[in-house]
């Protein structure tokens, strides 16, 4: 007879598992408030989803314990910690967008809210984990709720957008399902770290081991291209701007930014022993990929007349710079690609705001409100919503003093200090190019005569918490250049000195 397996509860260092759990609770507690009283306004929903993210930051932040529990599936260490706090800070941004004055379908649901949180939790647990299930667990939990979100704004768009982005993370999944299973076959393990150890140990990754080679190579292809198409790399892009186009402007927004942070910090940890290894065929993989990802995106750009569009093949591209970080492996680039993405997350969340403060429920299906003569003459017709716009966008460009030059400034240098010259010089001339297709909607809100029409309804259905939050990005973009030392003092801290 077998004896009974017992289990010390110390052991499963539950600390670990509280962050995500605090949103699940929050989420199935909405579903509860519903189902008990279907007559609540959803500006409660939307307190309680921030009431339950702000709970869910301060645990985050007050843990302090050893970064593994649950038999070693939860990995809270620096990269985690970092990594959950810009998801949950821009999950928070995000929301209060919600409380537009228009009554939109998705928000009359208590359910798009615990579907928000839910996706919240997935994120956090990618993150949280180097065990594949639990990162797979996570990715389709997340992207589950976030097709029926998208779909729940009920126009023809939304579905589409949201048929499109099903079809490619179904595709992704099974990418993910049979790449994990490769490195399973080899191994025996789906824990990064030991699957890491023993194909460094086995010599897996050396051509004269020339079959385990092969699979060890296929298994890469699969993973690869399953985080090609949640990070929107090269030539895995092409659902992104039909699914940006038919969400609504802070949908697209929040697609932009949190579910790729939670791509990267699984990239880092997945693509570590294989950069390390020098294998050429894999470092060429990377290179041109990340290179592609970067300008083909950009060029496209330049032929947009349409801005949601124009920042969808924007958002492609800093995805591709963000990803050089990854490449180039060292500690210096870590901390640039959390900068780097910080920044972003400011910039992208206010540039996508201030087109939702713009939109209308009288827009029709395939007719968009954000085509560059839309917002001709705006200075005119609203100098400050014009200013805080062109601010934006000044940023994303990247041109001093603006916030995001910070972060590309200091991406550059780590790829200058690991002998990355020519990668720097195509982010830099890249930078350039962005410059122009930036600039475009900025020149026609001040240099242009306003159509009539077009937009005399701007900003008329933003409401206070609506303004507020724009008001916290400036802020942010703001602050965030007086402050780049000490805020790369934090990430520094967090990627060398927390486990990681």
């Amino acid at each position: 007879m077998m004896e009974p397996i017992s289990i010390n509860i110390a052991s499963l260092n539950l600390g670990t598992l509280a962050p995500m759990l605090i949103a699940i609770i929050g989420a199935i507690s909405i579903l509860l408030t519903d189902l008990f009283n279907k007559e609540k306004h959803k500006s409660l929903y939307v307190i309680l989803v921030v009431l339950f993210l702000v709970f869910d930051l301060f645990t985050l932040l007050a843990f302090n314990g050893s970064p593994d529990g649950m038999f070693d599936l939860i990995m809270l260490d620096g990269i985690a910690i970092l990594s959950q706090c810009i998801i949950i800070g821009g999950a928070i941004l995000f929301i209060f967008l919600s409380l537009s004055n228009l009554r939109f379908q998705e928000f009359r649901y208590a359910e798009f809210f615990a579907l928000y949180l839910f996706a919240v939790a997935g994120f956090q647990f990618m993150v949280s984990s180097d065990s594949l299930i639990l990162i797979f667990l996570g990715l389709e939990t997340a992207s589950l709720s976030l097709y029926v979100m998208i779909a729940m704004h009920n126009k023809m768009t939304s579905i589409e957008a949201s048929v499109k982005y099903f079809t490619m993370g179904a595709l992704a999944a099974g990418f993910f399902a049979f790449g994990s299973m490769i490195f399973y076959a080899l191994t025996g393990s789906l824990d990064l770290s030991q699957i890491s150890a023993i194909i460094v140990q086995e010599n897996f990754l050396s051509s004269e081991n020339y079959a385990n080679y092969v699979f060890v190579l296929t298994g890469f292809v699969f993973m690869f291209a399953a985080l090609g198409f949640k990070l929107s790399l090269f030539p895995y892009h092409v659902w992104v701007p039909d699914v940006y186009r038919g969400s609504t402007s802070a949908m697209a927004g929040f697609l932009s930014v949190v579910p790729k942070m939670a791509g990267f910090v699984v990239a880092i940890r997945f693509f570590e022993v294989f950069i390390a290894s020098d294998d050429i065929i894999i470092k060429t993989m990377l290179y041109t990929t990340i290179v592609l990802t970067i300008t083909v995106p950009n060029l496209i750009a330049l032929h947009q007349t349409d801005i949601k569009r124009m920042l969808a093949y924007s958002s492609i591209s800093n995805a591709g710079m963000a990803m050089a970080a990854v490449y180039i492996g060292t500690t210096q680039a870590t901390t640039a690609l959390f900068l780097y993405w910080i920044l972003f997350t400011i910039t992208n969340f206010g540039a996508f705001g201030m087109l939702w403060l713009n939109r209308g429920k009288e827009s029709k299906d395939y007719e968009s409100p954000y085509t560059f003569e839309k917002y001709s003459g705006l200075v005119q017709i609203s100098p400050f919503a014009a200013s805080i716009l062109a601010m934006f966008l000044f940023a994303l460009t990247g041109l001093p003093p603006f916030a995001l030059f910070w972060g590309k400034m200091y991406l550059v240098a780590s790829s200058v200090n690991a002998g990355q010259i020519a990668l720097a010089v195509i982010i830099v001339l890249n930078s350039a190019i962005a410059a122009y297709y930036y600039l475009r909607p900025i020149s026609y809100m001040f240099l242009k005569d306003p159509i009539e029409g077009a937009n005399d309804k701007f900003m008329q259905n933003a409401t206070t918490p609506m303004k507020s939050v724009i008001g916290i990005c400036v802020f942010l973009a703001i602050i965030s250049v007086l402050t780049i030392e000490p805020l790369l003092e934090m990430i520094n801290y967090y990627v060398t000195n927390a486990g990681f």
